[in-house]
């Protein structure tokens, strides 16, 4: 099995057998344009992934997961094949590159990795830089097949556990203002608090001083203070579908493949009229 996780003095080393995708992407709220960052530095034969682009474009809600034949055909235009080794980075503080990587599982690609500490960690070893746009790719072959370890699951879905009591383990990836209701939420017209029933750990406790996974032990700890055992079914959960892949490839860190990311996740369930609780859970 691909690694998860790579180093940035591994992505140095084998830059160019891997195909790389920078996926930055920020928050409505933030000031940054990530297609002029991209332009301004990426790392060398880099393409940019805009997954609001790669996205369910009928779909009202944000980056939604596409149909398998329209990822397909992103996938074999940005030239990757069903034996290219992927590898996602990003400069963002929501670690975009983590949706990068649990897409590609979710449509049975799996080798596909995140580079540890983003473009600041490759910043940190001198790595090579150029600016401009990315460079023309030869179209590939991928093609999409079932998922192997990575899910994706619904408002529907999680209404009917809820009211057949048999949610089971949903992780909240938000700030603990915002699960708690406290704080209010950067997407105007959302109500404050979570869904019944879900835990709380936020996603950049599963991340040292510097963006990168902890040790899995450490992992461990963090999913267990949490409430949640880690080798058990979990959906993830955040705001947009974002951060909630911040703990599903934590998950997969400990050893965990039965994960399924909550696609609405709380831009779809607070403008819902569905039942939410307020307070630390």
């Amino acid at each position: 099995m691909t690694s998860p996780l790579v180093t940035a003095d591994w992505l140095r080393d084998n830059l160019a057998d891997v195909i790389v995708f920078d996926a930055g992407y920020h928050l409505p709220t933030v000031n940054r344009d990530p297609v002029a960052e991209f332009e301004a530095a990426h790392i060398p034969g880099a393409t940019h992934f805009d997954i609001n682009a790669i996205a369910d474009q009928s779909n009202p809600l944000p980056h939604m997961v596409p149909s398998a034949d329209e990822f397909a055909v992103a996938m074999r235009a940005l030239g990757v094949s069903s034996d290219s080794h992927v590898v996602f980075y990003d400069d963002s503080a929501i670690k975009p590159a983590t949706r990068g990587w649990w897409m590609m599982r979710l449509f049975g690609h799996d080798r596909v990795s995140v580079l540890d500490g983003g473009l600041a960690a490759w910043r940190g070893i001198d790595g090579p830089l150029e600016a401009g746009g990315a460079s023309p790719r030869a179209p590939g072959n991928f093609v999409a097949k079932p998922s192997n370890g990575a899910g994706v699951t619904d408002y529907t879905a999680i209404v009917s556990a809820i009211g057949d009591g048999e949610l089971g383990q949903l992780l909240d990836a938000r700030a603990a203002a915002r699960f708690a209701g406290s704080a209010p939420e950067p997407r105007a017209g959302l109500r404050s608090g979570h869904i019944p029933g879900s835990k709380n750990l936020p996603f950049d406790q599963l991340l040292d001083d510097d963006g990168r996974f902890l040790a899995e032990a450490d992992l461990r700890q963090r999913f267990a203070a949490a409430g949640i055992d880690s080798q058990q079914r979990v959906i993830t959960s955040c705001g947009s579908g974002v951060t909630a892949c911040v703990l599903a490839l934590g998950l997969c860190l400990v050893g965990n493949d039965d994960v399924s990311v909550y696609d609405g996740s709380w831009t779809e369930w607070g403008a819902s009229k569905a039942p939410i609780e307020t307070g630390d859970g």
